[in-house]
């Protein structure tokens, strides 16, 4: 697939008769990279489908109010992310899940065969990223997976850089822990 610049993607979203043509390629390219960095989050694919849905239609809604003071993608992330978040603080509250439950039910699904493409390592790690706080989960996610400086991350989170490496540090801390005494 051919790259489109992010600005030739907005001329075409902010004139009306190219607008639908536009938001087509918008999501074209950026949907998949959205998609791996939700399931990474919620695990399940039909909640990360779902989640990846929602991200586009509520940037489709609010385009007017993207100010270009990032690019396309870091804008459509954090709509991701946010998104991902809520979803997961209303799936604890609609189902009463502790958060040991939780992370039971989420260790259950990684064992499931076909679950997660991979071997025995990347199991380990999806299991002791399972132990995080969400944030730390997301952050190390940033940091590790999609190998982001602090200062993307910073924009894509709302989040000090010095939070963020704290975050990440506690994050690092708590996996090796995690794997040590598996």
């Amino acid at each position: 697939m051919i790259q489109i610049d992010d600005q030739d993607i907005l001329r075409l979203i902010r004139k009306p008769e190219t607008k639908d043509r536009g938001f087509r390629i918008l999501i074209e390219q950026y949907q998949r990279r959205i998609y791996q960095v939700i399931r990474r989050m919620v695990l399940i694919h039909e909640d990360a489908d779902d989640l990846t849905q929602n991200t586009f239609i509520k940037a489709y809604r609010h385009l007017d109010k993207f100010r270009e003071d990032s690019g396309l993608y870091t804008w459509i992330y954090r709509i991701a992310v946010n998104e991902t978040l809520s979803f997961l603080e209303k799936k604890k509250k609609r189902f009463f899940f502790s958060v040991d439950d939780h992370q039971e039910k989420l260790e259950s699904y990684i064992d499931q065969p076909g679950s997660l493409d991979g071997n025995e390592i990347e199991k380990k790690l999806a299991k002791a990223l399972l132990t995080l706080p969400e944030k730390q989960r997301l952050v190390f996610h940033l940091k590790y997976q999609e190998e982001m400086t602090y200062e993307q991350m910073s924009e894509v989170t709302g989040t000090s850089t010095g939070a963020l490496k704290a975050s990440y540090h506690h994050a690092v801390k708590k996996i090796e822990e995690y794997l040590k005494s598996e």
